[in-house]
């Protein structure tokens, strides 16, 4: 049986799969679609990604509008990441405030992202490796980026005096205060 956690924002969820370790290291099933479906119910995955980045890479605050809007069910399977989720749900109570987590390959920890956040992630370590299933599949038309760095979101990525190493387009993310919500 799966454990998990709720998260102070409604809806993300905190997934602690059984790893068995010993002195050869760990093993651990990342993923049972009858396993989940207890805990994530309606949900189904429709793709996986992988990413692999080098320390310091920033990537988000990305997200898709409906109807090509993704939950997701990361994890970091090398290295670790300072992982990031925001409310866009413009009834949620929440709207506009984050959740902040350090995910390791360390500790086989996942955590699940509902349609309606956006997501960013930055590497703490070089080579990290991140994957994420996906609740919907990618389309380029609906894609969109806040800014990772917008004041009125009050994000501090400086994990470690890490500085951020950003793509142009991310760097171009919309700001908050002029953002319309489509969830």
């Amino acid at each position: 049986m799966l454990r998990f956690q709720e998260e102070a924002i409604s809806g993300l969820l905190t997934i602690y799969p059984s790893a068995f370790k010993d002195e050869r290291g760990y093993f651990m099933e990342t993923f049972k679609d009858e396993n989940y479906a207890a805990i994530l119910p309606g949900v189904r995955f429709v793709q996986d990604n992988i990413s692999c980045s080098s320390k310091g890479t920033l990537r988000g605050l990305h997200f898709q509008a409906p109807p090509f809007d993704q939950g997701k069910l990361i994890q970091v399977l090398q290295g670790s990441v300072l992982d990031v989720a925001v409310d866009l749900r413009k009834n949620s109570a929440t709207y506009g405030q984050h959740i902040k987590l350090v995910l390791s390959a360390e500790l086989p920890v996942q955590f699940y992202i509902p349609p309606g956040f956006a997501h960013g992630f930055m590497s703490l370590e070089d080579n990290t490796l991140f994957s994420y299933k996906c609740t919907n599949v990618y389309s380029k038309a609906h894609e969109a980026c806040l800014h990772f760095a917008d004041p009125t979101l009050n994000i501090h990525w400086g994990e470690g005096g890490i500085s951020p190493i950003v793509s142009e387009k991310d760097q171009l993310g919309q700001a908050f205060a002029r953002f319309q919500s489509p969830f």
